[in-house]
């Protein structure tokens, strides 16, 4: 049985253990609240943009457009968003082994397939396992949009210069704390949502024309959604973070349960042994 110094050490240890992850759940609680108000923030833009495409694209005018398709898909460029810091349980290893799976079961329909990771959980995972063409850390902490804008302008300029032929993004789409989707999306060729022919009106008259409006409005619609992808990340993290921290308390808090009793076992045992010595030296004295 363990000496009774080395399951208070354990004890202590434990302990302060549960200091560290009872904080840290707290921690992740701000942040995703506050990560929660600007995924809902960013929404409704998101979503009026898509009825502008949709509208858009139900006029027609918009088949010409270079970021709308290739004749052949052969360089293809998956988009990986991880997080910078770890202690998140599996969100981190989720999305990986999805890339991975990506790689493996699109490697004979696609010659060429590289990786852009954002986050260094990602990139220290995938390096070796996949060709990487380019990672961006430590950009999740402090996002905005302008971040992803650049980003988005680097990807198209690489697609209109047939760097990679398609662009897929793949990240936790956030549901709720206990929640995380794991989500691929299409970035790159655009496709615009089909719209039902009878749901929008032909006639409408479009200033600037609908040609300068695709112009601005594609790319816009990659920035977005990339923006928006990387936002879901941020708030699935945390939230992973979160229920990982939670669970680790409970499991601390139940481990120094056991080693008090643990405790109170050996320290009955050792008062035990010494009663038991006391009275067999007083027996033999006095026998």
């Amino acid at each position: 049985m363990a000496s009774l110094k080395s399951i208070r050490k354990r004890i202590n240890s434990v302990r302060n253990t549960r200091q560290i992850t009872k904080a840290m759940k707290m921690v992740a609680a701000a942040k995703l609240r506050r990560a929660q108000e600007n995924v809902l923030a960013a929404r409704p833009y998101a979503e009026k943009l898509a009825e502008v495409l949709q509208r858009l694209a139900g006029s027609g005018g918009h088949s010409g457009h270079p970021l709308l398709g290739k004749e052949k898909t052969e360089k293809v460029l998956l988009i990986v968003v991880s997080s910078d810091r770890g202690l998140c349980g599996g969100f981190n290893a989720n999305i990986c082994k999805a890339a991975e799976s990506f790689v493996r079961e699109n490697g004979s329909r696609y010659p060429e397939i590289s990786l852009m990771t954002i986050g260094r959980k990602g990139y220290d995972y995938l390096r070796r396992r996949a060709t990487i063409r380019k990672n961006y850390p430590n950009i999740l902490s402090s996002l905005n949009y302008q971040t992803a804008a650049l980003i988005a302008r680097e990807l198209i300029d690489g697609y209109i210069t047939d760097e990679y032929d398609a662009v897929y993004l793949l990240y936790n789409a956030f549901r709720s704390v206990l929640s995380q989707t794991i989500t691929i999306t299409q970035l790159l060729p655009v496709q615009p949502p089909e719209v039902p022919e009878e749901e929008f009106s032909p006639e409408a008259i479009y200033e600037p024309s609908k040609e300068e409006l695709f112009t601005g409005l594609f790319p816009k619609n990659v920035e977005v959604q990339l923006f928006h992808a990387m936002l879901e990340s941020v708030a699935s993290e945390h939230g992973a973070r979160m229920t990982a921290m939670d669970s680790a308390t409970k499991n601390a808090t139940e481990m120094i349960d056991k080693l008090t009793l643990q405790y109170n076992r050996a320290r009955q045992a050792a008062i035990t042994t010494e009663l038991v010595e006391i009275i067999s030296g007083a027996q033999s004295v006095g026998g």
